[in-house]
């Protein structure tokens, strides 16, 4: 009986020392491992069946609660190291599972771009939903700016924000990707499309802001085709705009309807100091 009762404390005693240290380390562990595994979606699809959408819902809850409890340590001064590869490799796996949930594209574009640099890798999802959801015109305002913010890429962003601008009928959009077409060297696009917009106005004050923007590009078109023939003749940059007019090349240097005023930068590209936006007027 002795041996018994021996052998039970013995028991207890192991038991007390094996699982206090694994409490603890299941209490203090970090909160990535929680994030756990999601198999890829071409396995999924075979295993869910018709409940795909669950299984995707229930992926992205699973990672907004993993990232709600990384933002709550954070505000606690517990600094943990996020597992951003896992939870991006789990927003990929959704968007297989449901192209169409809203909540994955906007949370890739909060989490991935600022605080990691992933823009280029949030574009390609950008770039999937906007197969599936064409009537968002929110993907593709994401991926302009990321295009132009964070990779300074103008051309891409410009087309990206033109769909934006032609899905919203947003005037502010519309002049975003026309300023894009600028940065990229691409103003006869920016003209066109300007144009596009114009003539699709429902009023009267939409169409006079995109009359203006497309004023200011036209202005800069012809300043530009006139600094590359100055170029031509003269195997150098004009020292200052009025050359222009010296040299024949215009009649007379065009206004900024912004108010600002023309320049050459220094690699002969024609700016102007209002960055085609209206001066705050002084009180």
């Amino acid at each position: 009986m002795m041996v018994y009762r021996l052998l039970f404390v013995l028991l207890i005693a192991g038991y007390v020392i094996c699982i206090v240290p694994f409490a603890a380390y299941m209490k203090n562990r970090p909160v990535a491992v929680k994030l756990g595994y999601v198999p890829s979606a071409e396995v999924l699809r075979v295993a869910v069946g018709d409940q795909k959408l669950l299984v995707a819902h229930i992926a992205v809850v699973k990672v907004l609660v993993y990232f709600g409890t990384l933002v709550e340590n954070l505000q606690k001064k517990i600094v943990l190291p996020p597992e951003y590869q896992n939870m991006y490799t789990t927003l990929q796996t959704v968007v297989k599972l449901d192209p169409y949930n809203n909540d994955t594209y906007y949370f890739a574009q909060a989490a991935f771009t600022w605080e990691v640099g992933r823009a280029k890798e949030v574009n390609q999802m950008l770039d999937y939903g906007m197969k599936y959801r064409t009537w968002d015109y929110m993907l593709p305002f994401f991926a302009g700016f990321n295009a132009a913010y964070f990779l300074k890429q103008y051309e891409p962003a410009a087309r990206y924000m033109q769909r934006a601008a032609e899905l919203s009928g947003n005037p502010l959009l519309t002049n975003l990707a026309a300023r894009y077409y600028y940065e990229s060297d691409k103003s006869k696009i920016g003209i066109d499309f300007l144009e596009m917009m114009e003539k699709g106005a429902k009023d009267e004050q939409t169409r006079k802001l995109y009359r203006l923007r497309r004023t200011a590009l036209q202005a800069v078109l012809s300043i530009q085709a006139a600094v590359s023939q100055f170029r031509e003749q003269n195997g150098r940059l004009p020292g200052r705009l009025d050359e222009l007019i010296e040299y024949g090349l215009l009649k007379r240097l065009p206004e900024d309807p912004y108010g600002g005023s023309f320049y050459l930068d220094n690699s002969g590209t024609v700016r102007t100091t209002s960055k085609f936006a209206f001066r705050e007027q002084k009180k």
